[in-house]
């Protein structure tokens, strides 16, 4: 048992760390990229007292953000990286990120040391790593971090975060992206969470055009698509995914909020990693060339079950 002066130093010691927490100064953050998701990120943060820098070619988006207070604008992604302590990106692509890093006023050349840079968007897990190295040469961290779940999970701070990058520069970042997520997972070295990303969304987005074909199939063939579905559905092959697809198929109903063009990227995305890893994906290449040809009949911005419209309207 402990003597009464020893729980009183224990009582003590537990209400310092407390008190040390409370007035730990929070990291500066900047942020790129205010988009429906990154938008509601932040506004998390600023609920949260951040203080922010922001950026973005939106400039409506980014005053309503200073109208909350507690934020400001870079002229630059130099000048943002200057302030910043972490440093995020909600971007649309791999090129759009390397622009932002190595343009003659980009985060390069205005990076801290002991700074670092969080990619949330979906990326080339070999630009991810480019990337990281020549931070590391400037003494910076970095960390690749795709996101699941939704912008409105986003804005309460409840999004799934899966993040690359070496420990003990997730561990610096970790108390932040726990602001951001629910559910926070370590999945190896710099590249690992783009490189998880894209797994997950081949396997999906492969999924949801095949299902979609055979939704086509069965309307060319005069099959009764409430009845595919009810057998379907009633084996293994049910998934939310085969719902998503028989919502819009039958009762012409888009709920899956992701679009044909993002699906196309992050496929084309996929293609190319495994161009890097010295294989090829035929199942890939199948999938990315239904999605770009849906693209390029004007259904980019189409819910990806749509491509059932595509499939049908197909003729030899």
């Amino acid at each position: 048992m402990l003597n009464g002066n020893r729980c009183i130093s224990l009582y003590r010691q537990i209400e310092t760390n407390k008190l040390n927490k409370l007035n730990m100064k929070k990291p500066k953050i900047g942020f790129i990229g205010l988009g429906l998701m990154g938008a509601n990120m932040v506004e998390n943060l600023q609920k949260r007292g951040f203080e922010l820098t922001v950026m973005d070619l939106n400039k409506d988006v980014v005053a309503t953000v200073i109208a909350r207070g507690n934020a400001t604008e870079a002229k630059s992604p130099k000048e943002l990286a200057e302030n910043s302590d972490i440093i995020m990106f909600c971007l649309t692509t791999s090129a759009v990120v390397e622009k932002v890093v190595y343009g003659e006023e980009g985060i390069l050349a205005g990076i801290k040391e002991g700074a670092v840079l969080i990619d949330f968007g979906t990326s080339i897990p070999a630009s991810t790593r480019k990337i990281g190295k020549d931070l590391a040469d400037k003494g910076a961290g970095m960390i690749d971090a795709p996101l699941g779940r939704t912008p409105a999970h986003a804005k309460d701070g409840l999004l799934n975060i899966m993040a690359g990058g070496d420990k003990e520069t997730f561990e610096k970042v970790k108390p932040v992206l726990d602001e951001q997520g629910e559910n926070v997972f370590h999945l190896g070295p710099l590249g690992a969470g783009h490189t998880t990303k894209l797994i997950n969304n081949f396997m999906g987005m492969t999924t949801v055009v095949a299902m979609s074909q055979a939704f086509a199939a069965a309307k060319l063939s005069g099959v009764d698509g409430q009845q595919l579905f009810d057998i379907m559905s009633a084996g293994p092959s049910n998934s939310p995914f085969m719902k998503f697809c028989k919502n819009y198929a039958v009762d012409n109903v888009s709920d899956l909020g992701f679009s044909i063009a993002n699906a196309n990227k992050d496929l084309g995305y996929f293609v190319e990693m495994m161009n890097d890893l010295g294989t090829v994906s035929q199942i890939a290449n199948a999938t990315s060339a239904n999605l770009q040809a849906a693209f390029d009949a004007d259904m980019g911005s189409e819910n990806v079950p749509v491509i059932f419209d595509y499939f049908t309207s197909l003729k030899k």
